[in-house]
């Protein structure tokens, strides 16, 4: 192999090793090459192959960012990368080039970071799984007859498996922080607009919707937000500035804080005894760290909650399918897009304007009791998911029905939609393993902006409960 110790390096660790010449680009590039080939046909992870753009971006001047010459993949989602494909998993836009780097590519590659290749993701990102028509199932490399989760799950299975330090994710309903939980990863929703995409991020308008990475390491998802995360020109919903550099905050002791915790469901129904079990040894962890718990849930009416979610997103989905419509000059076959987006978009199509704004109206309303929450309380927490990580099929928007399949993700994903609709950042830190050796990610949420908080607990928990020598069945 080029560089053997590849993966025992984090991404830091590795722009160190570039900074001190103890390893140039092009070594980690051919280094994260070398593992695509190896691991991505069991995996599915990798979706387009970047490798000659990724030899010549190694071998020229990179920036001196925290990442210089670091191996990075880029979401196949919403993120336009120049001459790369970008097929966002749908069989109608699979023609798809970009002409441009994303505002958020460009301070990706500002960082130092080197583009090897684009991740594998569901159609348009809708399912807390990624398995598509298009683009296939990917696999975790912990047991790859189950699900690496969704939207991210391509770069949250390349990240674990070790063929990359930290990969681009996104987040419209938990797609970052899935994806992390199913693969033994740090996965942070950002506060809403904290990260740019540029002036053509129609598909954000909604602000569900957030960008930021997928790693191995606390340090690195801060880094890259330092790297990232900075005022962007005329956009409409800057959110407030950060005290200081993020990775100053991991040095910082969160001190006492005071955490509501519960497994509270929409449907009120249990979640798995084991997941339980683990949100419980969680709250006895962080009180034998000094912090205050207290069991409380949201205790919203999440029937209204998502009533209104649905108006909201419905009527969304279906402008954003009509701008792609009229810029490809037709209607979609029946065979480009698969059931579940069918039903989405149909659906969307029939609601009224006045059943889209009475969905912001009351969304609006329930955000501010979320909010109210954290008036009281530092952190909120509870599991990702409801139960461990499903195997292959059993959330799959090809071949079931599209409502068996949202009531099969109503089960597995119940925690993380409020969060995307509030616009706080929401942390998943992969603490425990499940009796089967499948990871288990718990959720911590913050107050809005306050990212630091969130960056602060989980350095202290990387270093009391540490997860960094875990390794999956397909590694290196």
């Amino acid at each position: 192999m080029s560089f053997p110790d590849y993966v025992n390096y984090d991404g830091i660790g590795l722009g160190e090793l570039v900074a001190k010449g103890e390893v140039s680009p092009l070594e980690l590039a051919e280094a994260a090459i070398e593992r695509i080939e190896k691991n991505n046909p069991a995996l599915n992870a990798v979706v387009h192959k970047g490798y000659d753009d990724a030899r010549a971006a190694a071998k020229g001047k990179l920036p001196d960012g925290p990442f210089k010459g670091v191996p990075f993949l880029i979401k196949d989602l919403g993120t336009e990368v120049k001459g790369w494909p970008r097929t966002s998993g749908s069989r109608f836009v699979s023609d798809v080039v970009d002409d441009y780097d994303s505002e958020l590519v460009s301070r990706f590659r500002a960082s130092g970071v080197v583009l090897v290749g684009k991740t594998n993701t569901p159609e348009y990102g809708i399912t807390g799984t990624t398995e598509s028509a298009l683009l296939g199932p990917c696999r975790s490399p912990w047991n790859t007859n189950h699900i690496a989760g969704g939207s991210s799950g391509g770069a949250a299975s390349a990240v674990a498996a070790g063929i990359v330090p930290l990969a681009h994710a996104s987040d419209g309903l938990g797609s970052i922080r899935i994806p992390a939980a199913c693969c033994g990863l740090v996965g942070m929703k950002i506060t809403r607009d904290r990260n740019p995409q540029g002036p053509n991020d129609y598909d954000r308008a909604i602000g569900f919707s957030v960008d930021h990475v997928v790693s191995r390491t606390v340090r690195d998802s801060a880094a890259m937000l330092d790297a990232t995360g900075y005022p962007e020109r005329a956009s409409p919903y800057a959110p407030p500035p950060k005290v200081r550099p993020y990775m100053e905050e991991i040095t910082k002791s969160p001190g006492k804080l005071k955490i509501a915790w519960s497994s509270e469901t929409p449907n009120g129904r249990p979640i798995d005894p084991e997941i339980q079990a683990l949100l419980e040894r969680t709250a006895d962890l962080l009180k034998g760290l000094g912090h205050e718990l207290v069991p409380r849930g949201l205790g919203i009416d999440y029937r209204t909650l998502y009533q209104a979610q649905g108006c909201v997103s419905g009527s969304n989905f279906a402008a954003g399918m009509g701008r792609l419509i009229a810029k490809k000059g037709r209607e979609p076959e029946p065979d480009e897009l698969e059931p579940l987006t069918w039903a989405a978009m149909k659906g969307g199509r029939k609601l009224t304007g006045d059943q889209a704004m009475w969905g912001w109206q009351t969304l609006r309303l329930i955000n501010r009791q979320v909010l109210e929450t954290f008036e009281e309380f530092d952190v909120y927490l509870s599991p990702v998911m409801g139960t461990p990580p499903p195997e292959i099929g059993y959330v799959d928007p090809v071949n079931l029905p599209p409502r068996e399949v949202n009531k099969r993700q109503g089960k597995v994903f119940p925690f993380t939609p409020p969060f995307n609709f509030t616009g706080q950042p929401s942390l998943s830190l992969p603490l425990w393993m499940s009796e089967s050796g499948l990871p288990v990610g718990m959720m911590f949420t913050g107050r809005y902006a306050d990212e630091a908080t969130l960056f602060r607990l989980a350095a202290q928990l990387e270093k009391e409960h540490p997860w960094k020598d875990r390794r999956p069945k397909v590694w290196n």
